[in-house]
């Protein structure tokens, strides 16, 4: 009887890691992954996710198949993207941006097929979810909400007489409504002169950028706009010769030449995402039950290339910064992160 016991104890202890994969004892599963736009901080969660979900391969004893494309703005290619996954049955999307979380909220609003959806800027606002707290459906996720008033205070941390802001964005994305909204109204109670400049592709964006320099605007501001992204490369020179400081509402544009970058850290947003995926995958939890997580907004990433080539001395503006930020990293311009 005592060897019997030890059978099965033993046996307990081989299968405990497996054990957790489901109430249904699986442990190999499919993740489909549909990213909006080839840019800095959207890779970044993606290689994130992946980092993370080896780890918890490794951790747990099972599988991951990980089923990545990338439509590249392209509404078209989404559906058809979202529609493959559905017909390979993965189980489970994974959406990269606003515009692919509500594709696949609507492609999947009869299968209820779990999805997780990654840096929406207003998940209650774009109505992917009914609150923060309680998704209250088939998703739920990580969201990198932009602080507007945060990044504006540093305008004038950095220049008190500043009287001319360009809003730099593409109306098109929903990540850019909310935040575009509080900035002309934040800065219209400060009384300066706003100018909105949109952009739906890099061409249009870079006659944009052309445009501030030409009318002598004294800061341009950004929100997490994808469009505006991945045309940075292209247009901060023009605004560091014009000496122009370019504020965004991430890291990514810094690390491609913007003056400032200020929001999440989306290496840890990656992260934090794989983390919700494993969640309902091998623990069973539910998108409907699944808060949506939120993160601080507190860091500031200064491209010190091109505050020295707007004028600017990196440890007086790093002092300035302080009252307003946890804390300023500095970076210099690249493609990609490291």
């Amino acid at each position: 009887m005592k060897k019997m016991m030890a059978l099965v104890l033993s046996l307990i202890l081989v299968f405990s890691m497996v054990s957790l994969a489901s109430a249904e004892g699986k442990t190999d599963f499919k993740v489909g992954i549909c990213n909006f736009v080839d840019d800095a901080s959207l890779n970044q969660i993606i290689l994130n996710i992946r980092e993370r979900l080896s780890e918890i391969e490794k951790e747990k004893g099972v599988t991951f198949e990980i089923r990545e494309d990338n439509c590249n703005l392209d509404g078209s290619v989404m559906q058809q993207i979202i529609a493959d996954f559905m017909a390979d049955d993965v189980d489970l999307m994974v959406g990269v941006a606003t515009p692919v979380a509500m594709t696949m909220q609507g492609m999947t609003e009869e299968t209820q097929s779990p999805v997780v959806f990654a840096a929406v800027s207003d998940p209650v606002g774009s109505g992917l979810v009914q609150s923060l707290e309680a998704p209250g459906a088939n998703l739920t996720g990580t969201s990198d909400y932009l602080d507007t008033a945060a990044v504006l205070n540093l305008i004038f941390a950095a220049n008190p007489e500043a009287k001319k802001i360009a809003l730099l964005y593409n109306p098109s994305e929903d990540s850019s409504t909310t935040p575009i909204k509080a900035a002309k109204e934040i800065l219209g109670e400060k009384g300066v002169e706003v100018k909105e400049y949109m952009g739906t592709n890099a061409s249009e964006v870079v006659q944009a950028a052309e445009a501030i320099v030409s009318d002598g605007m004294d800061a341009v501001f950004t929100p997490t706009d994808n469009t505006i992204m991945s045309a940075e490369l292209s247009i901060y020179e023009k605004f560091a010769e014009a000496r122009i400081p370019h504020y965004t509402g991430a890291d990514s544009f810094a690390l491609n030449g913007a003056f400032l970058g200020y929001g999440v850290d989306y290496a840890n947003l990656g992260r934090e995402t794989a983390d919700m995926i494993a969640d309902i995958l091998v623990n069973g939890a539910k998108p409907a039950e699944t808060p949506v997580k939120t993160f601080d907004n507190g860091t500031a990433t200064v491209n010190t290339e091109t505050c020295a080539a707007i004028g600017f001395d990196f440890e007086t503006i790093k002092a300035a910064f302080a009252p307003f930020c946890t804390q300023v990293k500095e970076i210099k311009t690249a493609e990609a992160f490291e």
